[in-house]
């Protein structure tokens, strides 16, 4: 079973975002999900991001990693959205590093290091209808890791939006959002 280290997105540790971390502890997982808002969470993407912008990205991108401390090194990182940065970062920089799930989001290669890590597999997944995920480079992103990477895969999911694996969110998907849990299940049980 792996240990994960999961990262919310911008609105917070809602119920859909619990639920998916619920899903993987069933399955036998172990998976932290630090709270970078100290208990807050959003309605709406706007609120949640409006949050992110006055605590300050960088802030938020630190106190993730600094969620790391005191836990296993052999850890699979994952993150929503949001939670992607920290995530990301801490896959390609973090020695022992099992494996990365990377959620409506992907940052460039040569943000936090030139290169993926050999040998830390990675799984992508993002919505067609995402403006974030297919307008703003993310996918391009996505497709350069997965590249890199010895053992890397995206999936897209036509139709959806962002946030369309959390229950919680307007731009849930229920049939991406259980593929989504299925292909990640697979992923984490051949680490």
């Amino acid at each position: 079973m792996a240990d994960v280290l999961l990262f919310h997105h911008a609105q917070g540790q809602t119920p859909g975002f619990l639920d998916f971390a619920e899903a993987l502890r069933a399955a036998g997982h172990t998976v932290h999900t630090p709270d970078l808002y100290g208990g807050q969470s959003f309605a709406t993407l706007e609120e949640g991001m409006a949050k992110a912008r006055s605590v300050g990205f960088d802030g938020l991108l630190e106190q993730g990693v600094a969620a790391a401390d005191g836990l296993p090194a052999e850890l699979v990182y994952a993150g929503f959205s949001l939670g992607v940065m920290p995530a990301q970062r801490l896959a390609q920089t973090r020695a022992g590093a099992r494996g990365a799930v990377l959620l409506d989001s992907a940052i460039p290669l040569g943000e936090f290091a030139p290169d993926w890590p050999g040998g830390v597999p990675v799984q992508v997944h993002g919505g067609e209808a995402d403006e974030f995920f297919m307008d703003e480079g993310d996918v391009d992103a996505a497709r350069g890791i997965v590249a890199a990477a010895a053992d890397g895969e995206l999936f897209t999911y036509p139709g959806c939006g962002h946030l369309f694996a959390d229950a919680s969110t307007t731009a849930y998907d229920p049939q991406a959002a259980g593929l989504v849990r299925e292909r990640v299940l697979a992923f984490l049980a051949r680490l």
